[in-house]
């Protein structure tokens, strides 16, 4: 849960000096990295960016449009460094600002932790590849991988679209050499603002007297009127309070625990909060809810998350298979049909539903049709069974059958126009899109459940069955997978575009399979499990491509190695469910959830943990 930083602006202007931390634990790394994209110079980029933050607070009161507050830090970051640049020009040293205030030039440079510094020879090659791109695609991948922003975040720093910013980031990997990105993320690694940065900031603006505004009742006139109505319950010590009377009212209706956590620098008091449901101003991409805001900076004003990379069991599904697929529909996982044996008479029919929170099973009612090797998708409300392998006759099918979760029931639709098997099929922007398929199939289909019809698609470049897709910056990856039954595994990644109807062909998986299974998080998509041969000997391997960078990182492995499975994700983790260990064909009923790290965008409401991530220093229990 974040504060709005009208509120923020608002406690600062009131004379509380301590809040504008929140601000500058907000967006040091940002402007951090914008600075280091202009200046290419760790120890220039750190200074200029404790004066930003000095001058922002100085200024404070000549900002009409709080809300504008990213958008005005941005503009104070680039006016400083060109005043950098051209005093750097005139004095070798380039120490300080020429304007420097001299209340703050007591404060140590920030450059002074890192004199120490013993990498220079990398810092300097690096620095040469940086300056080789242009100035707009070094500053997204600047961003990108030294300030560790997303995308998205990057897009509303900048003022440019979600779009744009990807386009800079691959065009900019293109660009540069492979071994320049191991580098930098070595180089950077070492390069990040220190933890005490915030503090230091703090100590500096308590002696800088600004002009306050009057403390009427009321909500201030810089703030939207979203922003007013809901804001994050969240106080710094025992001397920050909510002075505005919507706050405080608010705060009284909130069940709440307060817990004393112990900074390295300075006290902080977190309070643990009930389930409440969360809006803010119209802002990011979308309407006002806080779930359509850009994901958050790091800073303790967001909900925490356990870090990522790990895996932990769950509840086993009621009904243990193989071959099966699964969907997520308001927030529960749907595991549809499957296969109990390689045995033509094995295949399934039921239909499990799993409440992520809960960590339950339901039982809902069966498929029309049993069948293995189908594909499931959501659409309006609706899920969406195609193709498979029937038991009667046994026979590959395209046979599409719509559930209904709020009457449990199912509908026969419209076929599809080719027999498909072990293929993949993705919604996006209520349409569905059939790819593929076992025997060699390269025929893309549209179905638009709006007019129960089918639409054929540019075809996808490798034919091929056993594969696995997911949908990311509005894009479908289809991964791995084979040409035939028997044939070589594939590495091959290819992309479609529903817009342009067009495919292009991006980084291979470092692990060629089949049978595996790939889940969306964020602008990661993960590859996981699936048999490295024919002899469907499984692999626990889990990989992570980067869609902005077009990489990928090795995870960890999941616990349970298996093919035949289906995976689906629920707010920011994977749960991988059933599939078979090996070539006898024995189904597992095992799920596993993979915790990627990641916290979600779409959250209506959220919880408050007992220790939030760091504020300003490493928070300890007291």
């Amino acid at each position: 849960m974040r504060t709005e930083d009208g509120q923020i602006i608002h406690k600062c202007l009131s004379g509380e000096s301590e809040a504008f931390g929140f601000l500058v634990d907000k967006y040091k790394e940002s402007v951090y990295g914008f600075a280091y994209a202009k200046l290419l110079n760790f120890h220039d980029a750190e200074d200029v960016t404790q004066e930003v933050f000095i001058r922002a607070y100085q200024k404070l009161r000549s900002l009409r449009r709080w809300d504008n507050f990213h958008a005005w830090i941005y503009s104070i970051t680039s006016n400083l460094c060109k005043m950098w640049l051209r005093a750097r020009s005139r004095r070798p040293d380039g120490e300080f600002i020429a304007d420097q205030k001299p209340e703050v030039q007591d404060i140590r440079s920030i450059g002074f932790y890192h004199e120490n510094l013993v990498n220079e020879s990398l810092n300097e090659s690096l620095k040469e590849a940086l300056e080789s791109l242009p100035e707009m695609y070094r500053q997204v991948l600047i961003l990108y991988y030294l300030s560790d922003m997303n995308y998205r975040e990057i897009a509303k720093f900048l003022g440019a679209s979600p779009a744009a910013i990807l386009q800079r980031l691959r065009r900019a990997r293109l660009q540069m050499k492979e071994e320049m990105f191991a580098m930098m993320t070595k180089s950077f690694g070492t390069q990040k603002i220190p933890d005490g940065f915030t503090f230091r900031i703090l100590e500096a603006v308590k002696r800088i007297k600004i002009q306050p505004i009057s403390r009427a009742p009321g909500l201030p006139w810089g703030i939207s009127l979203a922003t007013g109505i809901i804001i994050a319950m969240l106080s710094i010590g025992s001397n920050i309070s909510m002075t505005n009377p919507a706050i405080s009212s608010m705060s009284s209706s909130l069940s709440t625990e307060g817990k004393a956590l112990r900074s390295e620098e300075i006290s902080v008091d977190i309070l643990e909060t009930s389930e409440i449901s969360i809006a803010a101003s119209n802002q990011g991409s979308g309407g006002g809810r806080i779930s359509d805001l850009p994901d958050p900076l790091n800073t303790a004003l967001m909900m925490a998350h356990g870090g990522g990379d790990t895996w932990s069991e769950k509840a086993d599904m009621p009904t243990a298979r193989f071959s099966l697929s699964t969907c997520v529909l308001n927030g529960n996982i749907y595991a549809i049909g499957g296969w109990q044996a390689f045995l033509p008479d094995a295949k399934v029919a039921a239909v499990e539903e799993y409440n992520p929170v809960t960590d339950t099973w339901t039982s809902k009612s069966s498929m029309p049709t049993p069948r293995q090797g189908l594909s499931v998708s959501m659409a309006g409300g609706k899920i969406y069974a195609m193709g498979g392998w029937t038991i009667v006759p046994d026979e590959i099918c395209t046979i599409v059958e719509e559930y209904n979760p709020a009457t449990d029931t199912w509908t026969r639709k419209a076929d599809m126009s080719v027999e498909r098997v072990f293929f993949p099929s993705i919604t996006v922007n209520g349409k569905i899109y059939a790819i593929g398929g076992a025997g060699g199939i390269s025929m893309v289909e549209e179905y638009d459940p709006t007019t129960d019809t089918w639409t054929r698609k540019s075809d996808i470049p490798t034919a091929r069955g056993y594969v696995s897709a997911s949908l990311a910056d509005g894009r479908i990856y289809v991964m791995g997978g084979a040409t035939a039954w028997g044939s070589i595994p594939l590495s091959i990644v290819e992309v479609y575009d529903p817009v342009a109807d067009t495919w292009t062909r991006v980084t291979d998986i470092p692990t060629a399979r089949i049978f595996l299974s790939t889940s969306a998080v964020g602008d990661k998509i993960y590859a996981i499990g699936g048999a490295v041969n024919w002899d469907f000997a499984p692999t626990s391997t889990v990989e992570e491509y980067d869609v902005a960078t077009d990489t990928w990182t090795s995870k960890n492995d999941i616990p349970t190695a298996r093919s035949f499975l289906s995976t689906s994700a629920v707010n920011g983790k994977i749960y991988a469910i059933g599939g078979t260990k090996g070539k006898d064909g024995m189904p597992i009923s095992t799920v596993e959830e993979y915790d990627t790290g990641f916290v979600p965008q779409e959250v209506s409401s959220m919880r408050t943990k007992k220790q939030l991530t760091t504020v300003w220093g490493k928070i300890k229990s007291e």
